[in-house]
C-alpha cells in the first residue's frame, strides 16, 4: 500500500485491524499519506466508535519524547450473532467482534422441519441470547449461518442439499433477518450463510493455524463434507460446491443408496448415518451421528470397529485430496472425530499418497470442536463488514 495516496478510512482500519500498522505514525508510512489527512480519516473512524486509542507504545527516537499512542479496533461497539445447524441440532451465540462467545445456546432444531420454522425459531433464540448477555438488539452489526448443504454465497441460498429437505433455493437472509426483527423489534441487519464445513474451516484456521497457508477441514457427522482455507480465504469453487466429498463414488459402496439419490457415494458407506445404520441393523440403538459419537465416547467395541472401517474409507479419499491440495493441515472434526475413525483415516491416507504429499502433513482433530462453526460464521460476518469497500459504504450511512 505504499505509496498510494488514495488510502481511504477503510484501509486504514485495515491496518489497524491486522496490526501492521498501530500508530498515526505508522499509518503514514505505509500510505503515503500526509499527516493531517490520517488524521482526518482516522477522526471518521472514531467518530463511527470503531477505533479507540490504546496504551503508548515504545519510543521510537534516540533523542526521546513522548511514546507513539497505539490504536486498536474497537470490538466492543457491536456484537455478531452466529448459529451452527445441523440436521437434527442446533447451537447459537452471541460473539464479540475478537470472536468471544459471550452467550450460547444449544437444542433440538429438525431442518426437516423446513425454513420457515427452523429460521423463525433460531430468531428466538437470538433474542434470548441478547438478554442473556446484556445487549441491546441494536447492537448487532450482522449475522452468520452455517448450513449442512452446498451454498451459492451471492444469494445466501443452498443450491440441491441432499440432507436440507425444503430449503433448496429458498430466501434464508431474508426470512432469518425478519425473524430477528420480529423477536428483537431490531433494524435488519446482514445475514451471510455459508456451508458448514467451510465455516468450521475459517474458524479453525484463524484461530489455531493462521500461519498455514492450505488448511483442509473433513466434518464426518450426519454426512460428508469438507472446507479449505488457501491463503487465509474459504475456497468455495464456482458456485459454492467445492469440498461436497461426500458425494465421491467409491466402488465398495456400488449397492448403498445415498441420501442424494445416487448409489455408491462416500457418505453412503462412511457417515456418521451410514455407521448409525449399519449398527442399528446389528441390533445397536443409533439412528444418527450423535449417536454414535455417544457409543464412541463410552468405548462400544462394534462402534469403534465400525468407525474404524469409515475411517479407512474417508482416507481412502482424502488420499487424492490431499495430493491434488497439498495442504499443511488435515482437521477431521463432526460426530465421529475420534481415535478409532482418525486411524483409519492414518492407514489409508499414508498408504495410498505419495509421501511427498505427507512429509509436511499434520492430520489433527478440531481443537474448538462444537464451537468451531459458531466462530467461522462470525468471522465471516466481521471480514465481510469491516472490509476497506465496505467501511467507506458503512461510514457514508453513518453520515461520518
Amino acid at each position: 500500500m505504499s505509496g498510494r495516496v488514495q488510502a481511504s478510512a477503510g484501509e486504514l482500519l485495515e491496518l489497524v485491524r491486522s496490526r501492521r500498522a498501530v500508530t498515526r505514525g505508522a499509518l503514514q508510512q505505509a500510505t503515503g499519506l500526509s499527516r493531517a489527512t490520517v488524521g482526518q480519516r482516522l477522526d471518521r473512524l472514531f467518530r463511527a466508535g470503531w477505533l479507540r486509542e490504546g496504551a503508548g507504545g515504545p519510543v521510537d527516537s534516540p533523542l526521546g519524547g513522548r511514546p507513539s499512542i497505539t490504536l486498536e479496533f474497537d470490538d466492543e461497539h457491536a456484537v455478531v450473532l452466529a448459529a451452527d445447524l445441523d440436521t437434527r441440532h442446533a447451537r447459537a451465540a452471541v460473539l464479540s467482534l475478537s470472536g468471544e462467545i459471550l452467550a450460547e445456546h444449544s437444542g433440538t432444531l429438525v431442518v426437516e422441519d423446513g425454513p420457515d420454522a427452523v429460521l423463525g425459531e433460531l430468531g428466538r433464540w437470538f433474542a434470548e441470547l441478547l438478554e442473556k448477555a446484556g445487549r441491546p438488539a441494536g447492537s448487532v452489526c450482522g449475522v452468520g449461518l452455517a448450513v449442512p448443504g452446498p451454498v451459492d454465497t451471492e444469494t445466501g441460498r443452498v443450491v440441491q442439499p441432499p440432507i436440507m429437505p425444503g430449503w433448496d433455493g429458498y430466501d434464508i437472509r431474508g426470512r432469518l433477518a425478519r425473524a430477528l426483527t420480529e423477536h428483537t423489534g431490531a433494524a435488519a441487519v446482514p445475514v451471510l450463510v455459508d456451508n458448514d464445513a467451510n465455516l468450521m474451516a475459517y474458524g479453525e484456521q484463524r484461530t489455531g493455524y493462521p500461519d498455514c497457508s492450505a488448511f483442509v477441514l473433513v466434518k464426518v457427522s450426519t454426512g460428508i463434507g469438507a472446507g479449505v482455507v488457501v491463503g487465509g480465504s474459504v475456497f468455495r469453487g464456482v458456485d459454492g460446491g467445492a469440498g461436497d466429498i461426500g458425494h465421491i463414488r467409491v466402488p465398495e459402496g456400488a449397492q448403498a443408496l445415498c441420501r442424494c439419490g445416487s448409489y455408491g457415494c462416500l457418505a453412503a458407506v462412511a457417515s456418521g448415518g451410514a455407521v448409525a445404520r449399519r449398527l442399528a441393523e446389528a441390533g445397536v440403538p443409533a439412528a444418527s451421528g450423535s449417536d454414535v459419537r455417544d457409543l464412541l465416547a463410552s468405548g462400544h467395541p462394534e462402534a469403534v470397529g465400525l468407525a474404524r472401517e469409515a475411517g479407512r474409507r474417508v482416507g481412502d479419499v482424502l488420499a487424492t485430496v490431499v495430493t491434488l491440495l497439498n495442504p499443511g493441515v488435515l482437521m477431521i472434526a463432526g460426530d465421529l472425530a475420534g481415535t478409532p475413525f482418525l486411524t483409519g483415516v492414518r492407514e489409508l491416507l499414508y498408504q495410498r499418497a505419495l509421501p511427498r504429499s505427507t512429509v509436511h502433513l499434520d492430520v489433527v482433530t478440531s481443537r474448538l470442536g462444537e464451537r468451531a462453526g459458531l466462530v467461522g460464521a462470525g468471522a465471516m460476518v466481521v471480514e465481510h463488514l469491516y472490509a476497506p469497500e465496505r467501511v467507506e459504504e458503512r461510514l457514508r450511512a453513518l453520515g461520518v
